[in-house]
């Protein structure tokens, strides 16, 4: 029998994703192959099959038997089972009826005012200190964590701690450091949910205060929410920014026409890939998918980044292009029942940054050469450390 392909394949570049997923994809949508830890796992790199994998109710994140489930990888997050098998589907409907009005769209309407003033401080700060300096550090990280504490209400004063929590986490290597990692952060936000139930503020983990929930999964809810919140959105600022830098005139196309903001950020979350990880689910019933049977308690990992770049869907899908007109919507928000919660707050975050940033600092460009970007590895997120910039 033929070696199994094995994860996680080499990236030749930070913003490019490995060639081989679209070879994988070019003879076989869904395939079969090796993680990363030894565990076979059905890799799903396929548009249409993951848009399937995501509105089938007979795929969860829980396993019948999570102690010998396979796993993607050594990470409590997103390597192996989470969630109660028994009550998993009821436990996501109702957290997303509870969270569902703080995410509203009238809601995040309500918040653009904020982040775009957020953002003028923050690119004042950078003007003041003068380049070369770090966007990473001045920009990308502050913002989401500002706002995501005032979203759920957590103190921002706390935010040094929860960060470096939340970098455990991410930990593909060492299970026992990303799972004490994600206790310490439940347990931290779990105490701020009861202090709201004394005194409520206009808040999510007001919200969560007053839920009809097991403590234990209320928990699990507020640290997530508090690490989904601004990880993932930290990464983006980055690899747009870098994405802007490496394709001058998309860059100067939004500065001519500024109309194209909306269409450059979905540009941007179907094209941004700072980590290859991709998402897990587990059968929880036979399924097939794509002409694929697949057996249930059996790991599927579904490799978003390679889908968005579908060429069966994205005419000239290796191209970063602001323009794009392309009538499917990427799934870097996931699909359906699963689509992000979060995803008004992340588009507004990065409107307002990519709205501002080339209009503020029009001769950005890197501080030094692009070869020497590290993308930080062995971590579920993946992402940059530093980005140096001057202009």
């Amino acid at each position: 029998m033929p070696e199994l392909p094995r994860l996680p394949f080499d990236r030749p570049d930070i913003l490019d994703i490995s060639p081989y997923f679209g070879e994988l994809r070019a003879s076989a949508p869904i395939t079969r192959v090796r993680t990363h830890i030894g565990d076979e796992a059905w890799l799903v790199t396929g548009y249409d099959e993951i848009r399937q994998v995501f509105g089938d109710d007979r795929f969860g994140r829980s396993h019948p038997a999570p102690a010998t489930a396979p796993r993607l990888s050594n990470n409590v997050l997103l390597g192996g089972p989470t969630g109660d098998y028994a009550t998993e589907r009821i436990i996501h409907k109702e957290m997303r009826r509870l969270l569902s009005p703080a995410f509203s769209a009238r809601r995040m309407r309500a918040l653009s005012d904020g982040v775009r003033a957020l953002v003028g401080n923050l690119l004042d700060g950078l003007a003041e200190q003068g380049p070369p300096a770090d966007l990473h550090a001045g920009l990308s990280l502050p913002l989401p964590i500002q706002v995501i504490c005032e979203l759920l209400g957590v103190p921002y004063e706390d935010r040094d701690r929860f960060r470096a929590v939340a970098e455990a986490m991410t930990d593909l290597t060492d299970l026992a450091r990303s799972a004490d990692a994600q206790m310490e952060l439940n347990a931290y936000t779990y105490e701020i949910v009861k202090a709201k139930r004394e005194n409520p503020g206009e808040d999510v983990y007001t919200d969560l205060a007053n839920a009809s929930l097991p403590e234990e999964d209320i928990a699990r809810i507020a640290g997530g929410l508090l690490f989904a919140g601004h990880e993932t959105t930290v990464n983006q600022i980055d690899y747009g920014t870098l994405l802007f830098l490496r394709n001058p005139a998309e860059r100067d196309a939004l500065l001519r026409d500024p109309s194209l903001l909306d269409a450059a950020v979905e540009e941007i979350m179907r094209f941004g890939a700072p980590s290859q990880h991709g998402l897990i689910r587990y059968a929880h019933d036979d399924v097939e998918v794509g002409g694929v049977r697949i057996r249930k308690g059996e790991l599927v990992a579904l490799a978003i980044h390679a889908a968005n770049r579908d060429e069966r869907v994205y005419p000239e899908p290796e191209r970063f292009d602001i323009r794009r007109r392309d009538p499917r919507p990427h799934i870097g928000f996931g699909h359906g029942p699963h689509h992000c919660l979060g995803a008004g707050l992340a588009r507004i975050e990065l409107n307002a940054v990519f709205g501002a940033l080339f209009a503020r600092f029009p001769s950005l460009a890197l501080a030094v050469p692009y070869e020497e970007l590290e993308a930080r590895t062995g971590r579920l997120t993946g992402g940059l450390d530093a980005l140096p910039v001057t202009w």
